[in-house]
């Protein structure tokens, strides 16, 4: 089943509004009260609806094989709800949810009670919810589902502002009370609005787990540890710490298969993902991400660390090959004659290869890299990073649309003819023998 815009915006709010009120009956059976569960004010919970269009983008090729929609479901859902739950404890320092009381959890974000769960939803409405739903969504005019879907979306965007605006209120407060404490008075503008009080009142009664003090302690650490960390580029795994890996692992990646393709296939062929420069953005922001998400348990032991890459190694392929092919309508690698495939997407060797690389690079390769990076002069590093990452942005613009052009060209016999300057250029610049030798592996796929 192929999904549109609107449908999938559609899934968006029905599965969000879904998700609020299983959340609201949960919390009111809990304690005996009525509870907007909600981030935003709204009776939403945009979790449920991210997680329902990721199921239809990523998902509908494996509604032929139930176990595998089970599986990846899971995982895919999983992944959401452990990123959200860290993010949150970001902005909250604390978590909005805990399952540490729960058998087998991961940091309290996640546990396989509710991981299970969520595979058998993605099965549930895949097969069955989503045709049902779409099908009676496609009785109402095209022209109310645009005017109700902007409206929609317009409300909710303005509700997620006014909860952001409440957060960062929590924020100035306990810096506030901090800054009292000090003999400091200031006041907030802000919290004097009344609108914003009641949407942190609100968001404390949602979620008890929000704590003023933990946020008025964190910040006198950072306070107390501003002076040492000034003097250190890219401490911890900080922002600048994942670019820097980023950058490293794309151009490592790159070099590593082409060696890989050499000694197995005895050719040199490019492996880049851009059309300058070699680098692999699949191996970039596979680093970047591994880092990310395992770096609080870099200590852990290697079957760990090895059953998580190969996890999360499979789900990220996977993931980049359905968006590429969305994106672009081109496939950059194909796995179909290998055993143990899926969908010629991903395949379980190359997954126990992801694992290998989480080992390797967790345990070996990152505390290296990492004591290079935080050695770079603290202006030096920002800067080179800072150009870095502008080089990167044009070069992946300038690829994607080389490679959109590719596509485009070759989807009519005999080419299409540039109609403006940009075509123009790109055809010059870009030809296919020339896109044929930067992507030897890439196929285009029909629409």
């Amino acid at each position: 089943m192929t999904y549109a815009i609107r449908d999938l915006v559609w899934l968006f709010f029905v599965y969000s509004f879904a998700g609020w009120c299983i959340e609201v009956c949960y919390a009111a059976f809990r304690r005996r009260q009525f509870v907007n569960r909600g981030f935003v004010s709204s009776p939403l919970c945009p979790i449920y609806g991210v997680g329902a269009v990721l199921f239809a983008v990523f998902l509908p090729e494996l509604t032929a094989e139930p176990f595998f929609l089970f599986l990846w479901g899971m995982v895919l859902a999983s992944l959401l709800e452990y990123s959200t739950g860290m993010l949150m404890e970001k902005i909250f320092r604390k978590k909005l949810w805990d399952y540490s009381d729960i058998k087998l959890n991961l940091s309290g974000y996640i546990c396989a009670r509710y991981c299970l769960l969520w595979g058998l939803l993605a099965v549930v409405t895949m097969l069955f919810l989503n045709p049902l739903l779409l099908g009676f969504l496609k009785v109402i005019p095209r022209p109310v589902t645009l005017v109700v879907q902007w409206a929609a979306a317009a409300l909710l965007s303005l509700d997620f502002a006014l909860s952001a605006m409440a957060v960062l209120g929590l924020k100035v407060s306990a810096r506030h009370l901090a800054q009292l404490s000090q003999g400091m008075q200031q006041t907030s503008r802000l919290l004097e609005n009344k609108l914003t009080l009641g949407m942190q009142k609100r968001m404390a009664k949602s979620f008890p787990s929000i704590d003023r003090d933990a946020i008025i302690q964190e910040l006198k650490e950072q306070k107390e540890n501003a002076g040492a960390e000034a003097r250190v580029f890219a401490q911890g795994c900080s922002f600048y710490k994942l670019v820097s890996l980023f950058f490293i692992g794309a151009f490592l990646g790159d070099i590593t298969e082409t060696i890989f393709c050499l000694a197995t296939t005895g050719m040199l062929m490019s492996r880049s993902s851009v059309v300058y420069g070699p680098f692999s953005i699949v191996w970039g922001l596979g680093c970047a991400l591994l880092t990310l998400f395992l770096y609080r348990y870099r200590t852990k032991s290697d079957g760990y660390i090895f059953a998580a890459g190969t996890l999360l190694g499979g789900v990220y392929e996977y993931v980049c090959s359905v968006f590429t092919e969305l994106a672009f309508g081109t496939v950059f690698w194909d796995y179909s004659g290998f055993a143990f495939n899926l969908g010629g997407r991903v395949n379980l060797l190359y997954c126990f290869f992801w694992g290998i690389a989480a080992v390797v690079w967790l345990k070996l390769i990152y505390p290296l890299l990492s004591n290079l990076i935080e050695k770079l002069p603290l202006k030096t590093g920002r800067i080179l990073c800072n150009c870095m990452i502008v080089f990167m942005i044009l070069n992946m613009l300038l690829s994607s649309l080389a490679l959109a052009r590719y596509s485009q060209r070759l989807s009519v016999p005999g080419g299409i003819e540039a109609e403006n300057a940009l075509e123009l250029y790109l055809d010059q610049h870009f030809t296919d023998e020339r896109m044929e030798r930067i992507y030897p592996n890439l196929k285009v796929v029909s629409q």
